[in-house]
């Protein structure tokens, strides 16, 4: 064992037992989180319009702050952009996360001093979590590869503004710095499709050991080391044993992934976001996710069934259920306040609580009244894979609302196969039993003959990187969207089909 291996063992007992108190207090410490935000923020604009010399108490603060999302805080957001200091947070902040909008087109989300090392010290204690519950720590020895967006940014008024992946990049802290990769010039080429290329030329001959990024765009990665060298790449990379992702449920890749890398190897799922890192798997043994209680960050719960209705409340961690679908809501040291994140998340566990990412309140079908959900779907699919025993590259959904031959509408699932089952249709059947047995509306609606059973169009290799290529959004932090309450992405898949 190196010296920097057994280094790595004592940080990771340290920062286990420093994280123990704030999960063994959940509820103290929320508090603590919500009396330093308001009080810290209550001379702001934004603090002074909503009053917040005079909370006492979450109460107060629900009458106060009602939830919004991107486009209700945006007159906000755009004079911190415009260069105006104290308005969502004191000072100003320093960086804007870029992202991609709906409505108002690109979204600057604020970083502050404040919140910045939230997102670093998160990554940093998934990892050292790991090495605590396993033990295993040589693997910072060799290098580590953290597929991301480019890390040169630009500046509006004063302000860096990137990618939250590029503006990390400038994070990295000394003693992983030799270990990691690609270089700043390889990392800062935007074509995705160069940068690929370029990282396994840089990445070949070395000693990879953490492999980390969005699942897809791994996959590409793999690919394109499998077709350099005709190998596996765990033969490549015989010490490659970690895997870190985010951003998409990696069930559906996994059996992709163990055939390109020609074993199993440990992952770590994150749940990091522009506004916040919120979660980190803290165990190999359960797929639930940690959620951070002591990171700037507090949390509130709305029922996503009742999310935008009569029956809306909002609560805090002491009300969560396990199972249950909620939007998720945030108030940051960032300055977001009552912030709707867009996610959707379900409770595993309230001891300690832990989450998975059950999907987004946007990315759903209910056309008619049967709101499936992300979680559902990818469920649907991994079971069908294992059965079927085929594996696929990435899939979507959307409604047929207006079939032809006055047949009944159905869901139109946009599959691009690895290998394609010889019996479509029975695949098509096992996906639609199993989505029948998670949500009872859509059972309902079956068995009722207001929907027939989905049908699966099957899309020609290389079909999503084509379609996301269209797009502007190949590589970095982007991920396909699988799910649509309408037919715009099922339109644009349509030229991609198999004939």
């Amino acid at each position: 064992m190196s010296l920097k291996s057994f280094a790595a063992k004592i940080f990771a007992k340290y920062i286990h037992w420093k994280n123990q108190k704030w999960i063994d207090n959940p509820m103290e410490t929320q508090d603590e989180v919500f009396n330093s935000l308001i009080n810290t923020a209550k001379d702001t604009a934004f603090g002074k319009d909503h009053f917040f010399s005079e909370i006492k108490s979450y109460k107060d603060y629900v009458n106060r702050v009602p939830v919004r999302d991107y486009e209700e805080l945006k007159k906000y957001v755009d004079r911190t952009v415009e260069g105006e200091e104290n308005i969502l947070w004191p000072g100003k902040p320093l960086y804007f996360a870029k992202t991609s909008g709906t409505t108002s087109g690109a979204k600057y989300i604020p970083i502050t001093k404040d919140s910045m090392p939230n997102h670093i010290e998160a990554a940093r204690n998934a990892i050292l979590n790991y090495i605590h519950e396993t033990g295993n720590s040589d693997f910072v020895d060799g290098k580590m590869i953290f597929l991301q967006g480019s890390p040169v940014l630009q500046e509006k008024n004063g302000v860096k503004l990137g990618r939250l992946s590029g503006i990390v990049a400038h994070y990295v802290p000394g003693y992983l710095q030799k270990n990691r990769l690609p270089s700043w010039e390889t990392n800062s080429i935007e074509d995705w499709e160069t940068k690929v290329d370029a990282i396994v030329e840089e990445t070949l001959p070395e000693n990879m050991t953490v492999i980390s990024g969005i699942p897809s765009w791994v996959q590409m990665y793999f690919e394109r080391i499998q077709q350099k060298t005709g190998k596996k790449v765990g033969d490549v990379f015989k010490n490659f044993n970690l895997f870190i992702y985010g951003g998409v449920n990696f069930e559906p890749y996994r059996a992709k992934f163990e055939q390109l890398i020609g074993r199993k190897v440990d992952s770590i799922e994150l749940f990091p976001a522009s506004e916040g890192f919120f979660a980190y798997q803290n165990s190999q043994k359960d797929k639930g996710m940690l959620l951070l209680l002591k990171a700037g960050i507090f949390y509130e719960f709305i029922k996503a069934e009742d999310f935008n209705t009569e029956n809306e409340k909002r609560i805090t961690i002491k009300d969560v259920e396990i199972g249950v679908n909620y939007v998720l809501i945030i108030s940051t040291n960032a300055g977001l306040w009552a912030y709707n994140v867009g996610d959707t998340i379900q409770f595993t566990s309230t001891k300690p609580y832990k989450v998975i990412v059950s999907g987004r309140i946007k990315h759903f079908i209910s056309a008619f009244g049967e709101h499936v959900i992300a979680k559902e779907v990818e469920q649907s699919m991994r079971e069908a894979m294992k059965t079927f025993n085929v594996s696929i590259n990435e899939f979507t959904v959307a409604p047929q609302i207006t079939p032809e031959k006055e047949e009944l509408p159905y869901h139109e699932w946009f599959i691009e196969f690895e290998d394609e089952p010889k019996d479509l249709t029975a695949f098509a059947k096992k996906i639609d039993e199993t989505l029948q047995q998670q949500n009872s509306y859509y059972l309902d609606l079956i068995e009722g003959k207001v929907l027939q059973q989905l049908k699966i169009t099957s899309l020609k290799p290389g079909a999503f990187s084509s379609y996301m290529k269209s797009q502007g959004k190949l590589g970095g932090q982007n991920k396909v969207q699988r799910l649509s309450n309408d037919r715009k992405i099922a339109e644009a898949l349509q030229e991609y089909k198999k004939k």
